[in-house]
């Protein structure tokens, strides 16, 4: 059995609370409610109440078919989008695609429209105050290309344009050879008039989106091969540190890799000149083993949530839990806190999935297999505790933080 981290085990971190829910593959959080993305049927979507985040309480549940799963989900203002992608058990039922749903009641949240795609539907999204930028299958392409959705009629979503790397699209004959195979979107995010883009084995891609009718490539960096892990996000540091701009870039910890080790980690890239990004530091929890099926051990997904003058990076590392790094040297990143959940009522393991860094401090983890834990950070003032205003790789929402109670 792979040695894994002690449950409990943390630094610099303290729960505040906690609900048993269904293992989420994303969370997200505005004003007092946060946002649940599940990883597997019947369960779709939570909203949870967190106005007292000692006490979150479930509001609403959506669920969805056996042959699916929604666990992505993003919010703004009373516009809720969620993802609908199939389990590799395709059905002639299944439609891919994103659901659109009105959240005026919390309660009852009302389906307004489908944006229907293809393949096996919509993976990872990026939504702005009007546009959602997509990885999703669509006929024609092989595996998942960039879709950007116009957004400014949610009961009319509208393609604006597609982006994707040569070879993939089938049904224009471009030739795809065996070294693309793993060559897909996987995660983009928007900053200014970038999209930033997790190509899963074909590294990061930097797509110029001032014109969003026409996607440009400005540059691609790959490492995988010789690196075993794919690339899953990459994350856009929205102010400059030492005078020069920044990626954060993790790769995922996976069963379908390319070599046994090494895991999972995440790399701190120099975008300076985007025409030519430049790796200078990596950092991983020091240890190195095989590829274990019941205890992924290896990086995942960063908190999107980048506040002015903070270097601190919450990246969940699945069973060694939440990580934070401090990037203030990007040339030598460093662990400066950690937590370890336990694992939820009936689970043996955890596998922290994805974080939320709210801009009242508090943290949001969710866990694959069972689990929403909200932690706040103990050791000393963060460097942005209580900014303006939250920049992050995608617009912020206009939605109003209510007041929360002292814990």
């Amino acid at each position: 059995m792979t040695q894994v981290p002690k449950f409990g085990d943390r630094n610099g971190l303290r729960r505040v609370g906690r609900l048993d829910i269904p293992g989420g593959g994303q969370v997200v959080v505005q004003g007092r409610y946060a946002y649940v993305g599940h990883m597997a049927p019947p369960h779709g979507t939570s909203i949870v109440d967190v106005a007292d985040p000692r006490r979150p309480r479930l509001v609403s549940h959506l669920t969805i078919p056996p042959f699916m799963h929604s666990h992505k989900v993003r919010v703004r203002g009373d516009l809720m989008l969620v993802n609908y992608e199939d389990l590799r058990r395709p059905q002639p039922e299944f439609t891919p695609g994103l659901k659109l749903y009105d959240i005026s009641d919390k309660t009852k949240p009302r389906e307004i429209a489908f944006h229907r795609t293809g393949g096996r539907g919509v993976h990872r999204f990026d939504v702005d105050d009007r546009y959602a930028y997509l990885s999703t299958g669509l006929e024609g392409y092989a595996d998942y290309i960039v879709q950007i959705v116009d957004l400014a009629e949610p009961a009319r979503p509208r393609e604006v344009s597609r982006w994707w790397l040569p070879g993939q699209w089938a049904a224009g004959g471009e030739p795809r050879g065996p070294e693309m195979d793993g060559h897909y979107c996987h995660h983009p995010l928007r900053l200014g008039d970038r999209l930033y883009t997790g190509y899963w084995h074909a590294g990061f891609v930097i797509l110029d989106v001032s014109d969003l009718a026409r996607p440009r490539l400005v540059s691609r960096l790959d490492w995988s091969p010789p690196y075993p892990c794919p690339t899953h996000t990459a994350l856009p540091i929205p102010h400059p540190i030492r005078a020069r701009r920044w990626l954060v870039v993790t790769d995922e910890e996976v069963q379908f890799r390319l070599a046994p080790r090494p895991n999972g980690f995440l790399w701190v890239v120099d975008i300076t000149d985007e025409t030519r990004p430049i790796p200078v530091a990596t950092w991983r929890v020091p240890h190195d083993r095989p590829f274990d099926p019941d205890h992924w051990f290896g990086a995942h997904q960063p908190q999107e949530q980048v506040y002015p003058g903070d270097s601190r990076i919450f990246v969940t590392w699945f069973s060694a839990g939440l990580r934070v790094v401090d990037i203030g040297n990007p040339y030598a990143p460093a662990e400066i806190g950690h937590y370890v959940p336990h694992p939820g009522p009936g689970e043996t393991r955890i596998h922290s999935n994805d974080v939320f860094l709210d801009r009242d401090g508090l943290i949001y983890l969710i866990d694959r297999f069972n689990g929403l834990d909200i932690l706040e950070w103990t050791a000393g003032p963060p460097r942005a505790a209580h900014p303006p205003k939250a920049q992050t790789a995608r617009r912020r929402s206009r939605g109003r933080r209510l007041p929360r109670r002292k814990v």
